[in-house]
C-alpha cells in the first residue's frame, strides 16, 4: 500500500463531499437532531434516557455513515470512476484505505458532535469516561462505513442500495439488546445476536454507562467492533474489480 496514493484517494473523496451539502449534513447533524428530539420525547422520564441514549449514541453513526458511504461509493461505481481509478497503478488497499480515512475523518467529526451534545448539553448521566464513549462511538461509525464500501458492490442503483438496510442493519438494530436484554431472549437469536458487531457496541455503551473504570468487558466489546470493521473492510477490498478487460 502507498501512503501518497492513500492520501490522494481520500482528498479526491472529500472534494467530491463539499459539493453534496445534503450528504454531509445527514453525516453529521442528524443523529445530533435524533438525539435532541429522543431527550426531550422522554423528558418527563429523564432515567430512560439515560438508559438507551447511550446505545443510540452508537447506533445512530453506524445507520447514516452505512447509509452515506454506500450511496457515495456507488455513485463512483455507476458513474465509471471506480471502473477508471482501478485502471491506473492503485492499488486495491490504496482505494479502499483512502475511502475509509476520508469518510473515517467525517466519522470523527460525526462522533465527537453526538458525543459531545449528549453527555455536556443533553445531560446523559455517565459513570464512565465520556472518552470512552467517544471511542465507541467512532468505532461504531466507521463500522458503518465499512459495511457501506461493501454493500455497495452488490447494488445497481442508489435505491438497491438503500434496500441493503433493512437486510444489513435491522436485524442488528432488533437483536444488539436495545430493547429487551439479550440474555433474555430465545436461545436461537441470543446466539445470533452474538455474532453481529452491533450487539458488541451496545454492550459496550453500556459498560461506560454503568463503570467508572475501563473493564475487560468493555476492552472486548471495542476490539470486536473494530476487527470486524477490518474484517469487512478486507471484504470491500475483495469485491474491487474492473468490469472490463
Amino acid at each position: 500500500m502507498n501512503g501518497a496514493r492513500t492520501l490522494a484517494t481520500a482528498a479526491r473523496v472529500l472534494r467530491q463531499l463539499r459539493h453534496d451539502p445534503r450528504s454531509i449534513a445527514l453525516m453529521l447533524l442528524v443523529p445530533c437532531l435524533m438525539l435532541f428530539l429522543l431527550r426531550y420525547v422522554f423528558d418527563g422520564s429523564p432515567g430512560t434516557f439515560d438508559n438507551i441514549g447511550a446505545s443510540l449514541l452508537g447506533i445512530f453513526p453506524l445507520i447514516t455513515m452505512f447509509l452515506v458511504t454506500s450511496i457515495a461509493t456507488l455513485r463512483e461505481r455507476t458513474s465509471g470512476t471506480l471502473e477508471r481509478l482501478l485502471a491506473m497503478p492503485l492499488g486495491k488497499a490504496d482505494l479502499i484505505a483512502g475511502y475509509a480515512l476520508a469518510f473515517g475523518l467525517l466519522a470523527v467529526i460525526q462522533s465527537t458532535l453526538a458525543t459531545g451534545l449528549a453527555v455536556w448539553f443533553l445531560g446523559l448521566d455517565v459513570v464512565g469516561s465520556p472518552w470512552l464513549l467517544l471511542l465507541v462511538a467512532l468505532l461504531d461509525a466507521l463500522l458503518g462505513t465499512a459495511l457501506g464500501l461493501f454493500v455497495s458492490a452488490f447494488a445497481a442503483s442508489e435505491f438497491q442500495a438503500v434496500q441493503f438496510m433493512p437486510a444489513v442493519i435491522f436485524p442488528q438494530l432488533l437483536l444488539c439488546g436495545l430493547f429487551t436484554p439479550r440474555d433474555r431472549m430465545a436461545p436461537a437469536l441470543e446466539a445470533i445476536s452474538d455474532v453481529l458487531p452491533m450487539s458488541y457496541a451496545v454492550d459496550g455503551m453500556n459498560q461506560v454507562l454503568r463503570h467508572p473504570e475501563i473493564t475487560g468487558d468493555f476492552v472486548r466489546d471495542a476490539l470486536v467492533v473494530a476487527g470486524c470493521a477490518v474484517l469487512v473492510l478486507a471484504l470491500g477490498a475483495a469485491t474491487l474489480r474492473r468490469r472490463t478487460a
